[in-house]
């Protein structure tokens, strides 16, 4: 398992109370990886490389972003309207549970390809005391 952290906002659709509202989170993010082989030091994959591939990846595109639904109109005009802006827009709410699911079943297979691992849970830490999981 490799932790990595980052600073994102997000509203949450349709929502109905506080988080509806523009707002951020230091989120942590949990990469939970196994392999059939292990290399001739006796690694599934070297917690260096994981972190460069998973924390690689939200520096790129969730880390000091907006994580935006694609059906949140009113918030992507909104967020169009700042130079400079940053925002990822997502297929679904920005939840923690569905912020999860996007990193193991978009992100992972495509960040671990050639290197035998395999992602098979992602945790998200929303706060110190929430997080939400997605397994396989």
């Amino acid at each position: 398992m490799r932790r990595v952290k980052f600073c994102a906002g997000h509203r949450l659709y349709r929502h109905g109370g506080k988080c509806e509202y523009f707002h951020g989170h230091n989120y942590v993010a949990e990469f939970f990886v196994t392999g059939q082989e292990v290399d001739s030091v006796g690694r599934v994959l070297d917690f260096a490389d994981l972190k460069n591939r998973t924390k690689g990846w939200i520096d790129d595109h969730w880390d000091h972003s907006f994580l935006v639904c694609e059906q949140d109109q009113n918030a992507i005009d909104a967020l169009s309207q700042v130079t400079p802006s940053r925002m990822f827009i997502l297929p679904y709410n920005p939840t923690a549970e569905n912020m999860a699911i996007y990193l193991l079943n978009v992100v992972c297979p495509d960040v671990l390809e050639g290197t035998g691992a395999r992602a098979t849970r992602v945790r998200i830490w929303e706060t110190d005391d929430s997080y939400a999981e997605a397994r396989i």
